[in-house]
């Protein structure tokens, strides 16, 4: 399993951070986790081959989770030759094709009828689903009425990603045990709100997770401004890593 970051910033624009994305190769799947505003731009830059993304999976309806996603679609339809014919998996929470269908009113019937298949699937939270040799599940997280959490696990390998969420000991003991665990943190303690992570929380939330490495994205200039890596570390003793666009690992045995 294979995880490229795509996206490690927020709607608060950034030079060095493109709004959430995340590539995962996981047996036969090539998975598209959130496609905020400049991942299109990094499947380029980053050489990903993103003809061949095989599933799209949305956290929630947050514009810099899920605003590329026509841009995307397009550009399979005229960006690519020959134009894709293989289907696109398009995989989110409850609502997920309430999104398309307003998504087809402002652009355009080509949204949800490219010129190839697009096959909608909306998970509740629990729910599990085989994604070519792989099984992604979910589970709520709080933060939109909507959001929900990511696992993909290949055999004996378990990604987990939070999307946007608060504090949640339910995640934690959802993700326990995972290789990667890759969680928002998005501001400092001075300017904490319910629906994000600061620094000391993604430490706690770690300490409870257990995982083997712990991946931090979803970055605020703000949260830039403290030391992170002390503030985490101050409850969770293990492997971490503040991601950066272009940041790549694999999960080997």
């Amino acid at each position: 399993m294979r995880l490229t970051v795509l996206g490690t910033g927020t709607i608060a624009f950034s030079p060095a951070r493109s709004c959430a994305g995340y590539y995962v190769e996981a047996g036969d799947a090539k998975v598209l986790m959130d496609c905020g505003a400049g991942t299109s731009r990094r499947l380029a830059e980053l050489a990903i081959p993103w003809q061949e993304i095989t599933h799209v999976a949305l956290t929630h309806f947050h514009i810099d989770h899920q605003g590329d996603l026509p841009t995307i679609i397009f550009a399979w339809k005229h960006g690519q030759l020959p134009p894709r014919s293989m289907p696109l998996n398009i995989i989110g929470p409850v609502a997920t094709m309430d999104l398309l269908t307003r998504l087809t009113g402002a652009y355009g019937e080509w949204v949800t009828a490219p010129g190839y298949p697009i096959r909608v699937t909306e998970l509740d939270p629990g729910a599990s689903i085989d994604i070519g040799g792989a099984t992604l599940s979910c589970t709520k997280v709080p933060h939109t009425p909507e959001s929900v959490a990511y696992s993909i696990t290949e055999g004996s390998h378990r990604l987990v990603y939070s999307g946007d969420t608060g504090v949640s000991r339910e995640l934690a003991e959802w993700a326990r045990g995972c290789d990667l665990l890759v969680l928002e943190c998005s501001l400092p303690a001075s300017m904490a709100i319910v629906e994000h992570l600061t620094p000391e929380q993604c430490g706690e939330m770690a300490r409870l997770a257990e995982p083997r490495q712990l991946v931090l994205t979803h970055l605020y200039p703000p949260v830039e401004t403290v030391d992170i890596a002390n503030l985490v570390g101050m409850s969770f003793a293990g492997p971490l890593v503040v991601a950066h666009d272009g940041y790549r690992i694999e999960l080997k045995d």
